[in-house]
């Protein structure tokens, strides 16, 4: 093939094919464009920025609710370098929608100021572009370039309180920790691509199973090819530990309890909902590729062992993120610790999904897509109570100026909006009844319920997943008992919280964390969707 002739065929696949499905994150691009001329043209003395970052965001959100809408079959765009499918779709609608809600916080808490915006919402539309592609993926160079597009924002954002020494210290130790683990994926990427001769990450788990076939050598098979996958595996782990720094996972949590601590408490909550939703997808896409379909004997092996392993890192990781949470007196390093644990519940789908996808279970591929389902359903709810209890600690920093939680003694009396709002969220968090967290986790241990027929030892990780959310309860109780228990000291200036806007924002987002757990309609509607998402990924492998 000639030149000319790829020029012609890569042409008529960017313009033919690809651009239209990948019209959400060129309105975002535009969008950015748009802020960027505000600024230069100064029309932002008039024209508030976040009108042009809300009106861009709107726009991707319903772009990609179209392409949800019309649905349609699996696609690769730019010559195999990302995926277009239900799964992916559904990951953007997510991260849009998280966007759209984040963008209304700022301006209602009033971080950034007018002078700051066009900065800040450049930063925060390019990190949701690098997660969208971080969702759609299908090359081992995107799965780097998408992780980096979120963190090179997410370092500045957290450092944007200009003057203020704890979120410069915070930024530096995120940039440290980022930097490093970009080195360590990058490397480990380059090794795989080296050893299975692909970055495509559809054709890893079939090189794999050639390289290390029986016919693939001669003489000194077994040397030969046990070298080979231990290479190989090596790659696998570095490059894993990429999206483990991204879900602040044990041990790559380093960086979660002071970037939360520094960052404001909007940005803060951003990168708890945002990050974790775009790298489990990104997980579940790269575990999956790791053994592909019909990869014989292999993908048995890597599927079991992969399993395990993801369902070892989840329990610890959910016990170390309860346990330090006890000792904190800040409330953002208390939903610091929150998150970590939270993120080792939702990795106990991945891992549960992992064993039962290639088991001799009965309906295994149903179950490892129930499984899948429970994360998808998870994350849905975890968006609202999560961004629900950030924006609260927000609107409450605004009045009294602290975010210790012995500042916020009698609060739930003098800001009761907030104060209920806060109860739905923490009791949502800690997954107790009647609260959409109560089904969403119901839904993560049924799947390792039915790992456990599959692998014993995935009951040892429904048991500890079990005591961490008792564990979990005294810890979030604590916050409550501050704000109803505790009374107001005297002297203290009295909380002064208008229903409009702040309590309207707080009521539409901590709503659904009831609605998805009390009224069936919605957990019915939810779930079916999740489903829907979750079985048309797993039936291709």
């Amino acid at each position: 093939m000639n030149f000319d002739a790829i020029l012609e065929k890569l042409i008529n696949d960017t313009v033919g094919q690809s651009l239209g499905h990948f019209s959400s994150e060129l309105a975002l691009c535009v969008t950015i464009v748009g802020l960027l001329l505000v600024r230069l043209v100064s029309l932002d003395r008039w024209l508030p920025t976040y009108w042009v970052a809300l009106l861009g965001a709107i726009a991707a959100f319903g772009l990609a609710a179209c392409q949800m809408k019309q649905g349609g079959a699996t696609q690769f765009l730019f010559t195999g370098l990302l995926v277009y499918d239900q799964f992916g779709i559904f990951f953007r609608l997510f991260l849009l929608l998280f966007l759209v809600l984040v963008i209304a916080l700022t301006v209602i808490s009033g971080i950034p100021d007018n002078e700051d915006g066009p900065d800040f919402y450049t930063l925060l539309l390019g990190a949701t572009i690098g997660m969208m592609l971080m969702v759609s993926a299908n090359n081992l160079l995107i799965l780097f370039l998408g992780i980096e597009m979120t963190s090179v924002p997410s370092y500045v954002m957290v450092g944007f309180l200009k003057g203020r020494k704890l979120s410069s210290e915070a930024a530096l130790k995120y940039v440290i920790y980022g930097a490093g683990i970009a080195g360590v994926m990058l490397y480990g990427i380059s090794l795989m691509a080296g050893m299975l001769g692909t970055t495509d990450m559809s054709l890893i788990a079939e090189r794999m199973h050639l390289l290390l076939s029986p016919e693939a050598d001669g003489a000194d098979l077994s040397v030969r090819s046990n070298a080979m996958l231990r290479t190989v595996v090596l790659a696998s782990l570095l490059i894993s530990a990429g999206v483990a720094f991204k879900l602040s996972l044990v041990p790559f949590h380093f960086w979660c309890p002071d970037a939360f601590e520094g960052a404001p408490a909007e940005v803060a909550g951003f990168l708890s909902v945002a990050s974790k939703a775009a790298a489990f997808a990104l997980l579940v896409r790269f575990c999956l590729a790791l053994v592909g379909k019909d990869s014989g004997a292999l993908s048995e092996h890597v599927y079991l062992y992969l399993g395990v392993g993801l369902g070892v890192v989840a329990a610890i990781t959910a016990t170390f993120g309860n346990l330090a949470a006890y000792s904190q007196t800040n409330i953002k390093r208390l939903l610091a610790y929150s998150t970590i644990a939270h993120a080792g519940y939702m990795l106990m789908a991945v891992a549960a999904m992992m064993v039962l996808v290639n088991s001799d279970v009965a309906d295994a591929k149903l179950k490892a897509a129930g499984a899948l389902e429970g994360l998808i359903y998870y994350l849905t709810v975890y968006l609202f109570m999560n961004l629900g209890a950030f924006a609260i600690v927000a609107f409450i920093r605004n009045q009294i100026l602290s975010e210790e939680i012995k500042d916020y003694a009698g609060l739930g009396w003098q800001a009761p909006c907030l104060g209920i709002g806060m109860v739905f969220c923490l009791f949502s968090l800690v997954g107790m009844p009647p609260f959409g967290g109560f089904f969403a986790k119901l839904m993560i241990f049924k799947s390792l319920v039915d790992a456990g027929y599959a692998n014993p030892f995935m009951w040892v990780v429904l048991a500890i997943g079990g005591l961490n959310t008792v564990f979990s309860l005294i810890y979030y109780l604590r916050v409550l008992n501050a704000m109803y228990i505790v009374p107001r000291p005297e002297g203290s200036p009295r909380v002064k919280f208008d229903f409009l806007p702040a309590g309207a924002y707080v009521v539409m987002v901590t709503l659904p964390v009831l609605l998805t757990g009390f009224f069936p309609y919605f957990p019915d509607r939810l779930s079916d969707t999740a489903s829907r998402v979750a079985n048309m990924l797993i039936s291709n492998f």
